[in-house]
């Protein structure tokens, strides 16, 4: 590893520091040579001042020599294997915290599939009836390891024999909610679970919005299924849509509160889905 990305690796630990607040620091000093000087924070204000200051404290060789022997890979914007799509977007991680294999990070046909906490039976249906002609096209389902149609969109790919990657607020050692504990263990063994924050870091409310612009960041198109106005999930679409990612949405009920986002999305200009080929001829229609 090259002494460029250990510092930023440290860096990243001196938290909290916002992703402006790192992009100014590399700015100032592009190879971070200085980030040991005592002048390296003195145009700061005072909280990162503090935050630098934690450096001291946290060794670098321990931190990278536990991430080895956990098998917790860290990916840096700057590497070659960083995803693509992803680093394009408007403020990408600066590192991945990734468990599990990292080669689903590079697959044709990432799809982000996001939906309400409080699925209905309808929305279970809808991802039980598109997945399997989905991951017969080898589309690797990403979301957001939440409960409802989240955790049904990991446990149906993985039941249809696919692939799928979880991207949660906070880190690894503090996964949320509890009851998708086991589900998340089991990716970091077999898929692969994301993170852009150090391990021990625990989710913060304002946390997971920001983690919504890496599931829709990941994927070549976002596929919401039950989404009320203004929810997380429809914050991911609204994010891809602004990205210019594909957004497709399943129409539902005007009688139902979980369809109010997905409808509002479709007239925002989300291809309305009915079947796995109003996906799959979007997605490879641009290869």
């Amino acid at each position: 590893m090259d002494e460029f990305k250990k510092r930023l690796i440290h860096l990243i630990h001196a938290s909290p520091l916002s992703w402006k607040t790192v992009y100014t620091l590399l700015k100032a000093d592009p190879c971070l040579s200085s980030l040991y000087s005592p002048s390296f924070a003195q145009s700061s204000n005072d909280n990162v001042k503090i935050s630098l200051a934690k450096l001291q404290k946290i060794s670098i060789d321990a931190l990278l020599d536990y991430y080895h022997s956990n098998d917790i890979h860290l990916i840096s914007l700057f590497d070659e294997d960083y995803p693509m799509h992803l680093k394009a977007i408007h403020q990408p991680p600066w590192i991945l915290f990734a468990k599990g294999d990292i080669s689903l990070l590079g697959q044709p046909f990432p799809l982000a599939v996001v939906g309400s906490r409080e699925a209905t039976p309808y929305g279970k249906q809808a991802i039980e009836i598109l997945f399997p002609e989905l991951i017969k096209y080898k589309a690797v389902i990403i979301s957001g390891l939440a409960k409802g149609i989240d955790a049904h969109a990991h446990k149906m790919a993985i039941k249809l024999g696919g692939r799928t990657i979880g991207v949660i607020a906070g880190g690894i050692h503090h996964l949320y909610p509890k009851e998708n504990l086991e589900l998340a263990k089991f990716m970091m063994k077999d898929h692969l679970v994301l993170s852009e924050y150090p391990p021990d870091t625990k989710p913060e409310k304002w946390q997971f919005p920001l983690r919504n612009r890496i599931i829709g960041g990941l994927a070549k198109g976002t596929l919401v299924i039950e989404a009320k106005k203004r929810s997380g999930s429809f914050i991911t679409a609204d994010f891809a849509l602004n990205e210019g990612r594909e957004v497709f949405a399943v129409p539902g009920s005007i009688l139902t509160p979980s369809s109010v986002g997905t409808n509002e999305l479709i007239q925002l200009g989300a291809k309305l889905v009915k079947e796995p080929k109003d996906i799959i001829e979007e997605i490879f229609s641009g290869l």
